[in-house]
Parts: C-alpha cells; sequence; structure tokens
C-alpha cells in the first residue's frame, strides 16, 4: 500500500513541478517549451491517476484501504496538481495571447 500511496505523491508532485515549469516557459515567451511541459505534467497525473483509480476499484470490490496521514497527504498532492495544472494551462493561454 505505502508504494501506491509513495507513486501518487511522486507523480503528483512530478506533475505539479511541470506545470509550474510550464508557466515560467510561458512568462519568458518560450510557448513551445510550456507546452511540451504541460504534456508531461499531464503524464504525470495521468500515471498518478491509475494509481488511485486502483485504490478506489479496490475499495469498491470490498478491500478497504485504510485512511492514514500518508493517504491523505497524497491524495492532496494529486488534487492540487490537478489544479494548478489546469491553471497553467490558462496562464499559458494568455502569454500566447498576449505575445501575438
Amino acid at each position: 500500500m505505502e508504494e501506491i500511496i509513495m507513486n501518487l505523491i511522486v507523480n503528483g508532485g512530478d506533475a505539479r513541478s511541470k506545470a509550474m515549469m510550464a508557466i515560467q516557459s510561458a512568462k519568458t515567451g518560450d510557448i513551445a517549451k510550456a507546452r511540451e511541459l504541460m504534456t508531461e505534467s499531464s503524464e504525470a497525473l495521468d500515471r498518478a491517476h491509475d494509481y488511485q483509480t486502483n485504490l478506489i476499484q479496490n475499495e469498491a470490490a470490498g478491500n478497504k484501504v485504510e485512511l492514514s496521514l500518508l493517504m491523505i497527504h497524497a491524495q492532496d498532492h494529486l488534487m492540487n496538481a490537478m489544479t494548478v495544472r489546469d491553471l497553467a494551462q490558462e496562464f499559458i493561454d494568455m502569454y500566447e495571447l498576449n505575445k501575438k
């Protein structure tokens, strides 16, 4: 279980970091790099979401997951990464519009 939780944390953290890097790239005018980083962010989020889906499916099948502080932390990382990624996309679009 701890391995799954750590994969949620690592991939969520990677996704958030890539999204923040994408904003910085867009801010400096490198929209192509920003889009590349957003793709990497989404890939990390997809991996994290796969782990989360596995946990949900197991629980739905009757295999209860122990609620721990580490699990809450992992879910927090994932949700935060999703929010940052969505906002990063908006920032990139705005920087691109301002560049034209």
